[in-house]
This record gives C-alpha cells, sequence and structure tokens, in this order.
C-alpha cells in the first residue's frame, strides 16, 4: 500500500528539477537567511560549554545517511563478482582529475584574468577530487544502467575519499597561481583533518548499517521517514551554498566572473562525461555497464564540496559559483545519458 510518505517522496523526486531552480530563485532574491544559515552557530551543553554546529555540515550528513539507507543490499554481493570492472571503475575515477584539470589550466592561462584563473580552478579541483555522488545510482536506474557496478563505484570511492581526496588536491595544487595554491593547502588541512571522514563516509556508513542490521520493516519505516527529509535537507543545502555565492555576487555584480565560472564547469563537466564515454568504449563494456562508468565518471559529490569550501573558505564565498554550475549541469549531462540509453530502436515502441 502506497503510504503517504511514499506519495510525498514520488512528488518531490518527479519535480525536484524545478525544486532546485526555485531554490536557486529564492537564494537570489532572498539570501539572507541562507548567508546566516552559511555560519557555524553554537549550542549551549551547560556548564558553560558550548559545541558548534555547522548548518551545511549537518544538511549534508542527513543527505549522505539517506543515500546509504537507500542503497540496495541485495546489489553488494553481485558487485563482488565483478571486481575487474570496479577496479577499473576506480582507477578511472581517481585519474579522471589528473586528466581534466591540467588542460583546463592551460586553457585558463590564455585567459584576460590575471591569475589565470585559479580560483575558479581551485572549486574545480575540489570537486573532481569528491567521491562519486549518491544520487547516480538514480540516473542509474532511470537509464537501465548496471546498478551493482555504480553501487560498487559510489562507496568503493566514498570509503577511499578520506586517502583520495587529500592526495589528488596535494597533486594538482601546484598547479595554481595567484596565492590559491596556499588557499588549497588550507583546505587539504580540513580534508586530513577528518572532513573526508566525518561528513562523508561516517553518514553514508551508516546508513549503510542501518540498512544491513535493522529488520526489513523497521528499515522500511526509517527509510520512509527519512528519505522524504533527506530531499528538503539537499534542497535546503543547495539554498545555503547559492545564497553564499548569489549573496556575495548581488552585493559585487561581476559579469564575467559569472561567465568564466559557468564555461569552466561547463569544461570539466564535458570532459569528465567524455573521458568516461571513451574509457567505456576502450574497454568494450556492454551497454549497462559502459552507461554506469560514464555516469560514474562525470557525477561526483558537488555537495560536499560546497560543504568543504562553505566551512573551510568561509572568505571566499564566489568560488561556490562554478560548484553550483557544475551541480546543474552535471545533471544535465546524466539526463542526456540516460535518454540515449532509453532510447527506443528502430522497432521498438509498438504493441
Amino acid at each position: 500500500m502506497t503510504t503517504r510518505s511514499d506519495r510525498a517522496t514520488h512528488m518531490l523526486r518527479r519535480r525536484l528539477g524545478p525544486a532546485v531552480c526555485f531554490a536557486y530563485l529564492i537564494a537570489l532574491l532572498l539570501p539572507g537567511p541562507g548567508v546566516w544559515l552559511r555560519h557555524p552557530h553554537a549550542v549551549s551543553l551547560g556548564a558553560g560549554r558550548q559545541l558548534p554546529l555547522h548548518t551545511t555540515t549537518c544538511l549534508l550528513a542527513l543527505v549522505l545517511f539517506s543515500a546509504g539507507l537507500q542503497v540496495p543490499v541485495r546489489s553488494l554481493g553481485r558487485m563482488l563478482r565483478r571486481p575487474a570492472i570496479l577496479l577499473a571503475g576506480i582507477a578511472m575515477h581517481l585519474a579522471a582529475p589528473l586528466l581534466i584539470i591540467p588542460p583546463v589550466v592551460f586553457l585558463l592561462r590564455h585567459s584576460p584574468d590575471a591569475d589565470g584563473g585559479s580560483g575558479l580552478v581551485t572549486a574545480m579541483i575540489l570537486v573532481v577530487a569528491m567521491p562519486v555522488a549518491a544520487g547516480a545510482t538514480v540516473w542509474t536506474g532511470k537509464g537501465q544502467g548496471d546498478q551493482p557496478t555504480m553501487v560498487g563505484l559510489v562507496l568503493a570511492s566514498t570509503l577511499l575519499s578520506p586517502l583520495t581526496i587529500p592526495l589528488t588536491v596535494a597533486v594538482l595544487a601546484p598547479l595554481l597561481g595567484g596565492g590559491y595554491a596556499k588557499t588549497l593547502a588550507a583546505a587539504g588541512q580540513s580534508l586530513h583533518g577528518g572532513f573526508a571522514l566525518t561528513a562523508v563516509v561516517l553518514p553514508c556508513a551508516a546508513g549503510l548499517g542501518c540498512r544491513l542490521v535493522v529488520p526489513g520493516r523497521w528499515a522500511d519505516r526509517i527509510s520512509a521517514s527519512v528519505v522524504p527529509a533527506a530531499l528538503v535537507g539537499s534542497l535546503l543545502l543547495t539554498y545555503v551554498n547559492a545564497s553564499g555565492a548569489l549573496g556575495s555576487f548581488l552585493a559585487r555584480p561581476r559579469p564575467l566572473l559569472f561567465v568564466a565560472a559557468v564555461t569552466v564547469a561547463a569544461l570539466v563537466c564535458a570532459f569528465s562525461f567524455a573521458l568516461g564515454r571513451l574509457t567505456a568504449r576502450a574497454l568494450r563494456l556492454e551497454a549497462p555497464v559502459a552507461s554506469s562508468l560514464t555516469l560514474a565518471c562525470g557525477m561526483n559529490n558537488s555537495s560536499a564540496s560546497a560543504v568543504l569550501l562553505t566551512t573551510a573558505l568561509p572568505d571566499k564565498p564566489h568560488l561556490l559559483l562554478p560548484v553550483l554550475a557544475y551541480g546543474l549541469l552535471q545533471k544535465t549531462a546524466a539526463n542526456r545519458v540516460v535518454r540515449l540509453r532509453v532510447r527506443p530502436g528502430p522497432c521498438a515502441g509498438t504493441s
């Protein structure tokens, strides 16, 4: 029987695209509350003790817990039976930043920007260094891709992220100029300090553990409450991150910066999906697996990178512009991959 919660979740998922655009619009028209939420707030624990609370980190944890809770457990066993594909996918996901960022840096050094676009590249490095977005499993389902492969890539990249994110940042930081190498090093300190573990791995692992340990009926009840709350939380997180970027943009309008941010995000997004597709062709993978690998290579957890920028670099909200643009563009590109995958053949569609 379909419950009210199920209907609400289905409605939110169907209208998630327009809802995200609406969140951006509200951030543009009313950025004040979002800017206020970006800053840490102290929660009193009594006896004069206070706990700093980061709204963006809490929202990200809710979204990732929900993602772990929705992982199809049966897919885990099937995933382990195909370790070669999983290893190839992880290797490509880790190599992608090293193949994508240097050409973008080369192109931007010929731009009129005084620092060669290093600020924008800093944001993009943090995006491509993140694990595969948990939402990629949804697009895999829509595109009739190989779900076990995608689940494996999401989980493996997430579990490895405390090691791979700082390593990627350290390797690519020397490409930056204008003092942004030090800026990225500051973010790297947050990564080494446990951001990837506490804000990315643990919430996702907690959701997965809940799915594995809690009896099925109770797990379904928890999921029925958590999933719609996480969808609302993801929209609120989008609004908060967009408020930080668009609020500063409204205070000091910089149209060229906006155009450059969208252009850089589009370049990185296009390179990422193209690299995934070329790799799948080179490996001669079956169509469902190829679709999953393409999505995994192109879809990174942009929400986590936005939260990292918000917490580690609060004085540079303009760096959120390319991250927000990438978040929208990767969904657009994923939709194209899905449509190509499910496009009916010449004899299909008749009954």
